[in-house]
């Protein structure tokens, strides 16, 4: 059959032959791959078109490319498109893809779009506008961005963006940056979104945008099944719409979680003795958004085990929310410190609880061993891990020469 469609082969050296084999093995082409392609492609084999290609992977890109990807790339029709594919590829090296991420852009770009339908200048174009705003960065994180059209996607897209932030382009790149899909949403969407934050939450553009910046997949959140009622539930708390924005500013995150999620959540804060329908509930709520709920569980149980009641937690956590959405293993190695190494009680984090988010080794342990060598009498906790390190030095050499 091969040589029924390619009779070349009968006139092509074995040793041709043989190094076009060699060198689709060594793109990682072989077996049934390599059968299915050669049957597919006959010419492949003697064909000088496909030199240049070949010899691009190979050399060039080291073989990097993935061979599902190489046998696609191998079974176009018209082979004289190959040579401005070498052309595009070199033109995303040259703009900063890194050989290694190279397969990655390539597998998630429409390749006949590539091949076809964009141009070198066009994909010159596209990363050159993208360039103020992080440019090849963008792209190396969200490669289907080149399958838009620049002039009726990207840059409309990108100036709703811009003009939302207020022409701040720093503050553009941060946002498309965080989160590169936002270029697939379009300007309606990306409208429809911004509209509802200002009218159903009494927010204005720059604060909308300030929201977005710190957690641009607002975007991309359902506006009936969790906006609508996650701003609700802040105005049920009590929240009018500056207090909403700051709420919003520091935890987005509630915004975009899963029902089931935030239920369970607020459950626990509930059952720990939170009220419904207050400011404090919603503080909390906002802080356990940074953890998952089986760590947010677990830490209430490790704080049980040490002899807290529901009302210390609720004490601790109104004082300092974070003590509920700190790791499990890292809590339960600084609650054991503290008891068993440094002899204090476990009711002295009632009084500071912001202890439990001090980095152990850098910071407690360090504290608490330079007291020791001073021989000076107990520090509260707060002293101990608030002064500056300038003047816990001093105070430590003061003890020390006084012990002297």
């Amino acid at each position: 059959m091969i040589l029924a469609k390619n009779p070349d082969i009968k006139l092509a050296s074995l040793d041709k032959v043989g190094a076009r084999v060699a060198s689709l093995q060594s793109l990682k082409i072989d077996g049934f791959a390599l059968q299915g392609l050669i049957a597919k492609c006959p010419n492949l084999l003697t064909s000088e078109e496909f030199d240049p290609i070949i010899s691009f992977l190979v050399d060039e890109l080291e073989g990097r490319l993935d061979p599902e990807l190489v046998e696609r790339l191998l079974s176009v029709v018209d082979t004289s498109i190959l040579l401005s594919f070498n052309q595009k590829v070199r033109l995303l090296l040259l703009h900063g893809i890194p050989k290694e991420k190279i397969s990655h852009v390539l597998n998630k770009v429409y390749l006949n779009k590539l091949l076809y339908q964009k141009s070198v200048e066009d994909i010159e174009r596209l990363i050159s506008f993208l360039e103020p705003f992080g440019g090849i960065g963008i792209i190396a994180r969200r490669p289907v961005i080149l399958n838009s059209d620049l002039d009726s996607q990207l840059i409309p897209r990108v100036d709703f963006i811009r003009n939302l932030s207020g022409e701040d382009d720093f503050a553009t790149g941060t946002v498309l940056r965080r989160l590169p899909a936002i270029l697939s949403y379009s300007v309606e969407h990306m409208n429809s979104h911004v509209e509802f934050l200002k009218s159903f939450a009494g927010l204005t553009s720059e604060q909308v945008f300030k929201i977005v910046h710190v957690f641009p997949n607002v975007i991309s959140t359902s506006k009936e099944r969790k906006l609508r009622p996650r701003i609700e539930f802040l105005k049920e708390c009590g929240f009018d719409s500056p207090g909403m924005f700051k709420f919003l500013s520091k935890a987005p995150l509630i915004l975009a979680l899963s029902e089931d999620n935030l239920s369970h959540k607020l459950g626990f804060l509930v059952k720990i003795g939170y009220k419904h329908r207050t400011k404090e509930l919603a503080f909390a709520m906002g802080a356990v958004t940074r953890t998952s709920t089986d760590n947010m569980q677990r830490v209430i149980g490790l704080y049980l085990s040490y002899g807290l009641s529901f009302e210390d937690i609720l004490a601790m956590s109104t004082k300092h929310p974070q003590v509920l959405q700190y790791n499990y293993t890292s809590l339960e190695e600084k609650l054991e410190y503290l008891i068993e190494y440094m002899g204090r009680e476990v009711e002295e984090i009632l009084a500071f609880p912001a202890f439990l988010g001090y980095k152990l080794d850098s910071r407690i342990k360090h504290r608490y061993e330079e007291k020791l060598k001073s021989r000076g009498e107990n520090m509260s906790l707060n002293k101990l891990l608030t002064v500056s390190a300038e003047r816990f030095s001093k105070a430590a050499d003061n003890i020390e020469i006084i012990c002297l």
